[in-house]
């Protein structure tokens, strides 16, 4: 979230001030926001109709929803949580949206096999600021290998490290340079970097 000290100063500058060189870049950083926005992000991957798709964290079904609609009745989403509530929320968007090829399940991922699904059984992995939330970033990304198939992709999307007025502090996130150790340490394959608007980053790694 914008801090709210760096709100409370932007707007309280006058327009016909003479701004120091600071507020001005404050100004700008707040009135050109761009945020990470999901059906811009799925233009971007190689999601046809017919895959399946597995949402990892998929809270309010940000990417599940228009992923399901993307991937069509041949294809299937899982949408999964920890929390109930998000997973009912999905339930109900989808209900309302006629979107009859979302699975949604309630899970552990750092847990052994927490997605509970098939190995060698999605074409893509979706994950959107889930491992700088949990300490098992390793097993998540076990998880998210075993059940893709040879060739199978993950898209991860995290907080990038150059602006913390919104979103996490910076001892929380996983900087891109650790996350590309990690995945290789884990025999992934860097396969793209993509435009996931300016507070983040987004990678596609390759199983």
């Amino acid at each position: 979230m914008f801090r709210s000290e760096n709100i409370k100063n932007i707007f309280s500058m006058p327009l016909n001030s003479n701004p120091s060189k600071q507020e001005k870049s404050q100004r700008k950083s707040f009135f050109n926001l761009k945020f990470a926005d999901p059906q811009s992000i799925i233009d971007q991957l190689e999601i046809n109709s017919g895959m399946t798709v597995v949402d990892f964290g998929c809270g309010a079904g940000f990417f599940s929803l228009p992923i399901a609609k993307k991937v069509g009745e041949e294809g299937k989403v899982y949408a999964l949580d920890v929390i109930p509530a998000k997973l009912e929320s999905v339930e109900s968007q989808a209900k309302t949206l006629n979107l009859i090829n979302i699975i949604t399940r309630r899970v552990n991922l750092e847990a052994f096999e927490g997605s509970k699904l098939e190995a060698e059984s999605a074409d893509w992995v979706i994950m959107k600021d889930i491992l700088f939330q949990n300490k098992g970033k390793d097993k998540i990304l076990e998880e998210a290998k075993r059940i893709l198939k040879k060739g199978g992709r993950v898209l991860i999307i995290e907080w990038n490290k150059e602006d913390a007025s919104i979103g996490p502090e910076k001892e929380l996130r996983i900087f891109k340079e650790t996350l590309v150790n990690l995945a290789r340490k884990n025999s992934w394959t860097m396969d793209n970097e993509i435009e996931v608007g300016n507070f983040h980053y987004g990678l596609i790694l390759k199983k």
